[in-house]
């Protein structure tokens, strides 16, 4: 018997030390595995419910408006893709290429339609556009017309939805072609001028090629909102697959028809991922000299410049200053509006959810990073990025996702605590804020992730290794030496989370408790019932609100481009 003891222990004293670094490499991938089980539960859960029975629906949903829905998609994400592309890519070289009268203005202006959410828009150019709108009133009154004498564009339309998002959509493509025309070398374009190309041909020949990375990613980000988006299209009546997946929920009443359109629009999502990486395969489109961009850029004069002028102004004014007019005017112009007492109740809505949201995410986005920063794990700052590809998942297919994971939770504890205790439950997480928060966790992780992330690729790792050997332990050296030093860019997270909270629709529209409304469900329901003169203040509040991340965002930017400029 003391033999085989003997030799038990000789065996687990050789296996001890594979067995340990094992434990402890699982113990490293704990934080990032349970963020990245979060995010994936709703999502799965919506891919289970394909082979799910939908008692006929699913079928009459394929006879009837399926194949209206994926058109409409389709044609919306083409659209919507050379819109932001054309304004985006050429307003960035505009700007970064070219010395004309504002362009220092509209180095930064470019960017405010960010704040301006699409939902926003629509309400406001379809009071602007509408037959009794001011636009086609004063046509009828300088023709003496009547309104069937005339023809005018329905802006509630397919091409209505393309141009609504296209103007706000635009600056993701313009924000990363911006950063690769800075960088891109000087020496290639003086080249191919000496071999008698045009400034319009050096842009399409050179300049474009080599911010091709840069555009397709950014076109990708265009085409994940779009996917996304709820509002607008729902508002303008388009078929999509966003607007199904809410009517099959609550119209319908059937959660496995829902689901199994959310899986077929996930699909779409991660075929544009899928899309954008395989555009680059093994090519690459770097420089091999240091001569960047140079700090005298040509000057455009007269007609040249004018025109670079306007064609800088008109996405700016389409997609943030005429709509920003529209809704001041309805909002002081209107004759009934939203009482000082329900208006404060929606905002103190908003502002709950946005600071709860902000402070949780960013807080779980914190130590997920630092846990893989301390521990060198790389195979945790992956499973992080994994978790952040919650952002390109839809509003609306997060929620009926949160719904269905959340309702068999509900009834697992609610038959647990029957059996054990005999006293029923009932919801547990469903229908309360933080089925609202879980949602926008799963929406919004990656907004707060990435500044944070490209924050601490900056701290250079003598500094941890300093304070190690000061006797700093890894609670003290995250206190002391990593926050100060992401101050900029946890501001910057808690923004941009923020921001986002206040605008998004479909998942707060699904999973909010019941009365509970927010600034953007409240001028959706008022635009839905053709009160856009009453949508007006609470949409002027949201936009007011997404102006601070987009200064934030300009001055972080103008700070870079001074820095590589130097």
């Amino acid at each position: 018997m003391s033999i085989a003891r003997a030799q038990a222990d000789l065996l687990l004293d050789r296996q001890r030390p594979a067995v340990r670094p094992l434990l402890e490499h699982a113990g490293r991938l704990l934080p990032a595995l349970l963020l990245v089980l979060l995010v994936a539960a709703p999502l799965l859960a919506v891919f289970a419910f394909l082979l799910e029975p939908s008692e006929g629906i699913w079928a009459h949903l394929a006879q009837t408006v399926l194949g209206e829905y994926l058109r409409n998609t389709l044609l919306l994400c083409l659209g919507v893709a050379a819109l932001a592309g054309g304004a985006g890519a050429g307003s960035a070289w505009l700007v970064t290429m070219y010395r004309f009268p504002g362009q220092r203005f509209f180095n930064w202006a470019l960017m405010l339609p960010l704040a301006m959410p699409a939902y926003v828009l629509a309400y406001a150019y379809t009071d602007f556009l509408q037959v009794t709108g001011p636009l086609q009133t004063m046509l009828r009154d300088l023709t003496g017309w009547g309104w069937q004498d005339y023809w005018f564009p329905n802006i509630r339309s397919l091409g209505g939805a393309v141009f609504v998002l296209g103007a706000v959509l635009y600056p993701y493509v313009y924000l990363m072609a911006r950063a690769a025309f800075l960088e891109q070398s000087q020496c290639a374009l003086e080249v191919s001028r000496t071999l008698g190309c045009t400034p319009l041909a050096s842009f399409r020949r050179v300049g474009l090629p080599l911010a091709r990375p840069a555009i397709a990613a950014g076109i990708a980000f265009v085409l994940m909102e779009t996917l996304a988006d709820f509002g607008a299209v729902s508002y303008f009546e388009v078929r999509t697959f966003t607007t199904g997946i809410y009517r099959a929920w609550y119209a319908l009443g059937s959660p496995a028809a829902a689901a199994q359109l959310g899986s077929i629009l996930l699909l779409f999502v991660f075929g544009v991922l899928a899309f954008e990486r395989l555009s680059r395969g093994r090519a690459r489109f770097t420089t091999n000299t240091t001569h960047i961009h140079p700090k005298q850029s040509p000057r455009l004069t007269g007609a040249r410049g004018l025109l670079a002028s306007l064609a800088c102004a008109l996405p700016i004014l389409l997609g943030f200053g005429l709509p920003a007019l529209l809704l001041a005017w309805m909002a002081v112009d209107t004759g009934e509006g939203i009482g000082l007492g329900r208006l404060g109740t929606l905002a103190g809505n908003t502002l709950l959810l946005g600071a709860l949201a902000s402070v949780l995410i960013v807080l779980l986005a914190i130590g997920g990073l630092a846990s893989s920063t301390f521990q060198r794990g790389r195979a945790a700052r992956k499973l992080l990025r994994v978790a952040a590809l919650g952002y390109a998942a839809p509003g609306a297919v997060i929620g009926v996702g949160i719904l269905v994971s959340v309702g068999g939770f509900d009834r697992a504890v609610d038959s647990a605590s029957q059996a054990l205790f005999g006293i029923p439950t009932g919801l547990v997480l469903g229908g309360t804020i933080g089925a609202v928060l879980y949602g926008y966790l799963i929406r919004f992780f990656a907004v707060a992730y990435n500044p944070l992330e490209a924050g601490l690729a900056k701290v250079t790792p003598n500094l941890e290794d300093a304070a190690r050997v000061l006797g700093c332990g890894t609670p003290g050296l995250l206190a002391r030496v990593h926050l100060p030093l992401l101050r900029t860019s946890v501001l910057a997270a808690l923004l941009f989370v923020f921001v986002d909270v206040m605008k998004e629709l479909p998942a707060t529209l699904i999973l909010r408790p019941f009365n509970f409304d927010t600034l953007a469900v409240e001028a959706f329901r008022l635009a839905t019932t053709e009160r856009l003169d009453a949508a007006a203040l609470p949409s002027l509040l949201i936009v007011a609100a997404g102006l601070l991340p987009v200064i934030l965002l300009c001055r972080m930017l103008d700070r870079g481009t001074g820095a590589r400029r130097a």
